[in-house]
């Protein structure tokens, strides 16, 4: 065969970049592609879902676990703008996405055609937008160029989301089959050996140092980065939703940086003469709104390294920047030789021992379900290479406070989570997990996330992904209350919530289900859960009481008077 159609050349591109697994919401704008990969459906499978919210959840879900650009198919207007919430994601949390939008045809456009879009102005490219690249394809013949530089954009720097857009017309044309695509190896950039001679000046200067990891780290940087730790004593604290980076039963370990952050984290944070961020790009979330590191100029000496030039002095003006990879540097402070009495060793005890203060937690449980005997009994059960994930909601903070992930350099990635706060996260980023590696999933979500993408239990059952959903049901917008309560005691408006019967929601799209109301119910739901052959819901009944960690919703009233 000397041509193809348009559709069909996509379709191998992807297959030559390595594209195994996609995810999608069929759509008649681009039938070629979908016809390419019934073609090839030995060599790429198509994940067809219910919304492309999901759809692009499950990409940017895969894009986190394998480091390699998630792939999501859609059509145009309507199904591009529901994908936007898995883009805005990808973007916020440098995860590498391809979203391929089918599109009007060329004679139909700028008359306002059905569904017609201007997409470079949608998600136009910018450091305030949704996308690294906007690309219409109106030439067949330059779909691999194309394919090929989007993969590599997604890929290289600061990782994040690029959008093709893909002409109804275009795709069904024919076109000469061109040789095969080489693969794209991203571009790691190196630490410069004067820079690094820096960073080793300031490190021996410092009295109170402490890392903050986070971002595009690899196996090898993770491990590298627990050896200089070890070696040097250097407490290293995790960026928002990156807890899988540094081993969290590691001695050196303080803690993860982020919402509802240690109290006693914060302060040594304050308290710290060097800060070293391997990775982060010091967003709000992870610098507690701005606050534990002042703008423009932190009080602490800062060095901050990130892959993408673009991600330093944006912000933050540092010490040392380095526009590097963290594996680089991470490398590079492993070789080097550590003090034979580091002057921060009390120091790091210190951090050490406020992080394992803060899994104890003074809190108790304000009705019959204690939640972190709940997360315990995860943490027992769980195989130790299963992925947590998570979307948006106070219920994320039980997880993130007292389950301890083992880290990257156990060589797998762990967690799934939206450092862009996007609720329904959660669902379709555990079923994509699961089909992605086959490995056991378990997601935190709540009775608001939950249905914001539950109707992806449907997928889930189509494609045999076995996840487990543990769903804290206290009947209302937790973190919306909280706010409320803080900010205009006792006026709460729009998060009371009226919720259908979620176990027989679960059970009427296949999944087995069990609903739990004390602590005691748990474990055992939990084991039985971990020998199904197909998806479980664990719905936790958990009064509104119980809207924290740190305070129960009356203990919160009370602070105000």
């Amino acid at each position: 065969m000397t041509d193809i159609l348009a559709g069909h050349l996509l379709v191998s591109c992807l297959i030559d970049l390595g594209v195994d697994l996609s995810f999608g919401v069929p759509g008649e704008s681009y039938l070629a592609v979908l016809d390419g990969l019934y073609a090839r459906r030995d060599r790429i499978r198509f994940v067809s879902c219910r919304h492309e919210g999901g759809a692009a959840f499950m990409a940017e879900a895969y894009g986190k676990l394998t480091g390699k650009p998630g792939v999501c198919l859609v059509t145009r207007g309507p199904g591009a703008s529901n994908a936007a919430i898995g883009l805005h994601t990808a973007f916020q949390d440098s995860t590498p996405l391809l979203l391929l939008v089918g599109d009007v045809g060329g004679s139909m456009r700028e008359r306002e055609a059905f569904q017609e879009v201007d997409f470079a102005a949608m998600f136009g490219p910018s450091t305030k937008g949704m996308a690294k690249r906007v690309e219409r394809i109106d030439d067949p013949a330059r779909i691999p160029e194309a394919l090929r530089r989007a993969y590599a954009t997604a890929v290289n720097g600061r990782p994040g989301p690029v959008v093709l857009v893909l002409p109804e017309d275009m795709l069904t044309r024919r076109v000469a089959v061109p040789p095969p695509l080489p693969p794209v190896v991203p571009a790691r950039p190196g630490c410069d050996p004067a820079a690094g001679r820096q960073l080793e000046q300031l490190l021996r200067a410092a009295q109170r140092p402490l890392v903050l990891a986070g971002g595009a780290f690899g196996v090898a940087g993770a491990r590298a980065l627990e050896r200089f730790a070890a070696a040097w004593q250097v407490p290293v604290a995790n960026a928002f939703r990156f807890q899988d980076t540094f081993d969290n039963w590691h001695p050196q370990y303080a803690g993860d940086v982020g919402i509802a952050i240690n109290p006693q984290l914060a302060r040594r944070i304050a308290e710290a003469d060097l800060l070293l961020a391997l990775g982060p790009r010091l967003g709000e979330m992870t610098t507690g709104g701005y606050t534990l590191l002042q703008v423009p100029r932190p009080r602490q000496r800062l060095v901050h390294v990130h892959p993408d030039a673009t991600e330093l002095e944006r912000v933050y003006q540092a010490d040392l920047a380095l526009c590097a990879a963290p594996d680089a540097v991470a490398a590079l402070l492993a070789g080097l030789a550590p003090p034979a009495e580091p002057a921060w060793q009390s120091w790091s005890r210190q951090c050490s021992a406020d992080y394992l203060a803060n899994l104890q937690g003074p809190l108790p449980p304000a009705g019959a379900l204690d939640m972190r005997e709940v997360v315990d009994v995860v943490q027992r059960l769980l195989p130790a290479d299963s992925v947590l994930s998570n979307g948006a909601g106070n219920f994320a903070n039980w997880l993130h406070r007292f389950f301890r992930y083992r880290g990257l350099s156990a060589g797998l990635k762990t967690q799934l989570a939206p450092t862009s706060g996007a609720m329904g996260y959660g669902v379709p980023a555990g079923i994509a997990a699961n089909l992605a590696s086959g490995r056991t999933s378990l997601t935190f979500t709540g009775d608001g996330d939950f249905l914001m993408s539950s109707q992806e239990l449907a997928t889930a059952r189509l494609y045999g992904a076995r996840s487990i959903v543990v769903l804290v049901n206290n009947g209302g917008y937790g973190t919306i209350r909280m706010h409320q309560e803080r900010r205009y005691p006792g006026r709460v408006s729009g998060t009371d919530l009226a919720n259908p019967d979620f176990c027989a929601l679960a059970r009427a799209y296949g999944w087995s289900a069990q609903r739990i109301e004390a602590t005691a119910q748990f474990e055992p739901a939990l084991r039985q859960a971990l020998q199904h052959d197909q998806g479980t819901l664990l719905e936790l009944v958990l009064p509104m009481e119980q809207i924290s960690t740190r305070q129960t919703l009356q203990q919160m009233q009370g602070s105000r008077s």
